[in-house]
């Protein structure tokens, strides 16, 4: 074993004893549980969570987009339904229509498209959407860029590239409203960044829900000043040394299984009263994310700094909305992208988390229904029933 790779080992060490000091509140929360319920009940109850919640079961027509080195991402279209689009067709008067509004929705780090599966089920039949998996999570390939010892760091540019490429495959005319989650919201400031005439030509609205334009640094995850600060130094070295120790890893994921739900949940949700079903379906695709794109992925989010690109955006209408209670991208940081948005609605949701739109479904719809409508993507009052239905 090299000297660096020891280094990052013995780092690993002493994270991992800091992490295990840190995750003792999240372990508290498991305690009782363990202490009354059997952990063969426990997996079968999460077993029978999978087997019978609907939660990521929503399928649309299939794509594939080619990034710029290669990496194939995948998306599904929800199409209008036929008869809802059927009056304003008949209006024309055999005239061609004009593409439709097309809603793209962007998820965040170690999710996938399925956690907009609430405003996915309002949203289906009334507006076109498309939904994508970023690179190395969900149904997209793995990083070309990122494989291979001599892989290259993901960026938030890349991200924002990707999106570009997803847009010219899915949605090459007509208007956009663009819906982007904590790392989605930021892969669409990136966008804006480096395409800011797509922004111009064709965005007619925006949603940032529980995202940053930067200084995630100073974040603190909602833990003691000192335990954080020492985490963060020594947390990339570790996961470097993790994600080359990838099947060691998942084991151990898989033997914490108690924990790592509590960790989840605890950094997901503020509610207690969540839906087992919807916490288990968010700890699923959490799960299914491996260390070694865990590790990627997480230093982009140190140098990710772009408040100056939300300048593109001034005059399109934009929502911004956020849990109160989300610890890892708090509120605050959505009121700053508010700040800088002078057409903005800026919604903080009362005991809400950082998965906001899975706990609190309605409200975080109905603000989206509201944007829809205001742009002309929806009637006003189709989008509200569709909201109620989902």
């Amino acid at each position: 074993m090299s000297e660096s790779s020891t280094d990052n080992w013995r780092r690993a060490g002493f994270a991992g004893a800091a992490i295990g000091v840190l995750a003792a509140g999240a372990a508290a929360g498991v305690a009782l549980e363990r202490l009354t319920v059997g952990r063969g009940m426990r997996q079968k109850a999460r077993l029978a969570l999978d087997a019978s919640a609907p939660y990521g079961s929503l399928r649309g027509t299939p794509g594939k987009a080619i990034a710029d080195d290669t990496t194939a991402l995948y998306y599904e279209i929800d199409e209008v339904d036929p008869e809802s689009s059927a009056p304003r067709k008949r209006r024309l008067f055999g005239r061609k229509a004009p593409a439709p509004v097309t809603v793209v929705f962007s998820h965040g780090y170690c999710l996938s498209q399925d956690s907009w599966h609430f405003q996915r089920a309002a949203l289906r039949g009334l507006v076109r959407t498309v939904h994508w998996d970023q690179r190395s999570h969900g149904r997209s390939a793995r990083g070309v860029a990122q494989s291979g010892p001599d892989g290259l760091p993901v960026s938030i540019d890349r991200l924002g590239r990707d999106l570009k490429a997803v847009i010219d495959a899915a949605a090459p005319e007509g208007p956009l409203v663009l819906v982007g989650h904590s790392m989605g919201g930021m892969t669409i400031m990136a966008l804006a960044d480096a395409y800011p005439e797509l922004i111009r030509e064709r965005v007619v609205g925006v949603a940032f829900v529980g995202t940053s334009t930067g200084r995630l640094g100073e974040v603190n995850y909602g833990l003691p000043t000192a335990g954080v600060n020492a985490v963060r130094r020594v947390l990339p070295g570790v996961l470097k040394a993790l994600g080359s120790q990838t099947e060691l890893v998942e084991r151990g994921r898989r033997a914490t299984a108690d924990l790592f739900a509590g960790l989840i949940k605890k950094y997901s949700f503020s509610s207690k009263d969540v839906d087992p079903a919807v916490a288990r379906f968010a700890e699923r695709m959490i799960e299914s994310t491996p260390i070694d794109v865990v590790a990627e992925f997480y230093p982009a989010f140190a140098e990710h700094d772009k408040a100056d690109a939300l300048a593109v955006f001034r005059d399109v209408p934009a929502l911004a909305l956020a849990g109160d209670r989300d610890l890892v991208t708090p509120s605050s940081h959505t009121e700053a992208i508010a700040d800088l948005l002078p057409d903005s609605e800026l919604v903080i949701v009362p005991d809400g988390g950082h998965l906001v739109m899975l706990e609190h479904p309605e409200a975080v719809t109905d603000r989206l229904a509201d944007l829809l409508a205001r742009v002309g993507a929806v009637p006003s009052t189709a989008a509200k029933a569709g909201s109620a239905s989902g």
